[in-house]
């Protein structure tokens, strides 16, 4: 697996984050779908971020990413929990070598991947599929389990 810095300083540099942030979040933070950025997720889905960015600048990251029929995540962890719940569409979801354990998601369900645990998920069906993903972490951490790399915001590079 690789990403572009190791799970263990990740996870001490958001510590050092947090700490940093405590009594600094005294505004409303307001994010508008139609005015946040469309972050190409390959040929079949797109990744628009809502609230945080890659400075760390809340204690989580969340975003709305539309994958379309065809889409799968490439096999993927986190050092942080992942939350992701479905707005609209079919999904089926699991862990790295469970996937015979998968489990079918649909409108309104919630999965919560564990830390360091591979996992990945893809659409079911003809219709795209909306989902609400949250990292619980100030910056998007991302290790591939093909090798693939992350650039300095945390998105699969290449």
């Amino acid at each position: 697996m690789s990403s572009t810095s190791s799970p263990a300083l990740s996870q001490a540099a958001n510590c050092a984050i947090l700490a940093r942030m405590e009594g600094a979040m005294a505004d409303l933070i307001v994010s508008r779908l139609d005015e946040s950025e469309v972050v190409s997720f390959g040929a079949n889905a797109t990744y628009q971020p809502l609230i945080g960015d890659e400075t760390g600048t809340t204690p989580v990251r969340l975003g709305i990413q539309t994958s379309h029929p065809g889409y799968a995540a490439a096999v993927h962890s986190h050092p942080y929990m992942e939350i992701l719940h479905v707005l609209d569409g079919v999904a089926e979801a699991w862990i790295d070598g469970r996937e015979a354990e998968k489990v079918t998601l649909r409108k309104g369900d919630t999965v919560a991947f564990p830390p360091g645990v591979a996992h990945s998920f893809r659409v079911v069906g003809t219709e795209p599929l909306r989902t609400l993903g949250t990292h619980a972490s100030p910056t998007r951490i991302v290790d591939y389990k093909d090798g693939g790399t992350t650039d300095a915001r945390g998105y699969r590079a290449g």
